[in-house]
């Protein structure tokens, strides 16, 4: 008998009615292997889900017995069902999945998790393959497959940088383009890199460390390395940029948030022919002086509405990172309410 709670499930106990009756759902799953699968190693898949919806779970056999509420029973067949007919496919369900997929489905039942799911864009040496886990990713995904410049805003732990570097990297070994530029800003570089040791290079590597690690995920770290060596892979500050024109190329501007105005602006006027952008950032961690415009808010709002030009917005739902995250950044957007709120209130009438 499986039954319980896990901390952080409230992303989908609050679209449960309380008010709604009791119900009890039996469901037989033909295949008794890919049920073993479904079910997880001693049932931990049932457990987290009965964790996740607060349901009673039993598995006999090949057959599971749901009991509970009766949105959260109905939330549990139609994922339990749609995860066997993704193992019916090949796809290998993994624990975080199950987070995944409550997650989507309790905001929109009607969702197809194969349509997500399936969606490989690349298969990494070290972790398999990289696949969408979100409606938000997955429109990420297609914007970059459909338009040159793309516009990746929310907050950590959305994917925006990991799903960047995959489609890169697709593009690169298809020979879609020639080559890889990853660049970042090197906030408060006039103030704090002096001090550090080493050369100007040396100086910015701890700016473009995430990067690098990100890229290490897709591709063997020999293979990386001889790439760089030939200036098909290029990781370098954003003030590398100016006065050069970028063709044939796949570009990622990371933590965009912290480009000023007129460094957006020089390197959105980098991009040269049969080249692709992808600039990511999360508007809520800004470091600039409170003094300087961030350039990727200021795109925000002039560049809406640009033919070839897409934003794709995430939200704390779409946290791919601990289940923590996702309540650390609800409890940071409360805080800054209240903020907003005391300062509303302090100004004189």
């Amino acid at each position: 008998m499986i039954f319980g709670q896990a901390p952080g499930a409230g992303y989908v106990r609050h679209a449960i009615n309380l008010m709604s009756d009791h119900h009890t759902l039996t469901l037989p799953f033909a295949e008794n292997d890919l049920a073993r699968h479904l079910f997880g190693e001693h049932n931990c898949h049932l457990q987290r889900l009965a964790n996740i919806l607060d349901l009673r779970v039993n598995a006999r056999g090949s057959t599971v017995f749901v009991e509970g509420e009766r949105y959260a029973a109905e939330l549990a067949q139609n994922l339990l069902n749609q995860l066997y007919a993704l193992l019916k496919e090949g796809y290998p369900i993994h624990a975080n999945d199950i987070d995944y997929a409550a997650r989507m489905l309790s905001r929109d039942h009607r969702i197809q998790l194969k349509d997500i799911f399936l969606d490989t864009v690349y298969v990494t040496t070290k972790k398999g393959a990289v696949t969408p886990k979100s409606p938000a990713q997955k429109e990420y995904i297609e914007a970059i497959r459909h338009h040159d410049i793309v516009f990746g805003i929310g907050p950590a732990g959305t994917g925006k940088t990991y799903l960047a570097m995959a489609m890169a990297v697709a593009a690169f070994s298809k020979g879609q383009v020639s080559r890889i530029i990853l660049t970042r800003p090197a906030v408060e570089a006039g103030e704090t890199l002096g001090f550090l040791p080493g050369d100007l290079a040396e100086k910015v590597d701890p700016y473009l460390r995430p990067l690098y690690d990100a890229l290490h995920d897709m591709m063997r770290f020999e293979k990386v390395s001889a790439l760089m060596e030939k200036g098909v892979i290029e990781v370098a500050p954003i003030a590398f940029m100016r006065g050069r024109t970028l063709n044939d190329s796949f570009i990622i501007l990371d933590e965009a948030q912290n480009t000023t105005s007129e460094q957006m602006k020089m390197f959105l006027t980098r991009i040269g022919f049969n080249s692709k952008a992808v600039i990511t950032g999360d508007i809520t961690q800004i470091d600039l002086p409170p003094e300087r415009m961030s350039g990727l808010i200021e795109t925000k709002n002039i560049l809406q509405g640009i033919e070839g030009i897409r934003f794709v917005f995430f939200s704390k739902q779409d946290v791919v990172r601990h289940k923590l995250v996702q309540e650390i950044i609800r409890a940071y957007e409360e805080l800054d309410e209240r903020k907003r709120g005391n300062q509303a209130a302090s100004r004189p009438a």
